[in-house]
């Protein structure tokens, strides 16, 4: 089992900077498939990035440019750095893990089977 908690969420005005921390206790997560998927109110929740267990990356195209998924294996912790926020990335940022090692990005919401209970960002205009 993995327990995940999420943290670095708040409120910043639109071009601004936040850094998501995603702790892991439990088990490691090194070689697992790992992503970070946003809720917003009224709005399917969608994948905003992705990385591999063997370190491979994947981002919506809305995020791409903008943001930047990495994990610290030696300290069990993901992280979201999100750069020129836009008010459209407001929502609820949940952190998400397979069960097993998986080498590739999982691009798929379902396709995750550890949750986190997320962070709010709010980007203000």
């Amino acid at each position: 089992q993995v327990q995940l908690a999420e943290s670095g969420g708040g409120l910043v005005q639109a071009g601004g900077s936040l850094r998501l921390s995603c702790a892991a206790s439990g088990r490691t997560l090194s070689s697992r498939a790992m992503g970070w998927i946003r809720q917003a109110p009224g709005k399917q929740r969608e994948l905003a990035a992705a990385i591999g267990g063997g370190g491979t990356t994947y981002y919506a195209t809305a995020v791409t440019g903008r943001f930047t998924i990495s994990r610290d294996n030696a300290n069990n912790t993901l992280y979201l750095q999100m750069n020129s926020l836009r008010p459209e990335d407001t929502a609820l940022y949940v952190c998400a893990a397979s069960r097993s090692t998986v080498e590739y990005t999982l691009e798929r919401p379902r396709d995750y089977d550890y949750w986190g209970q997320g962070t709010q960002v709010t980007v203000s205009s």
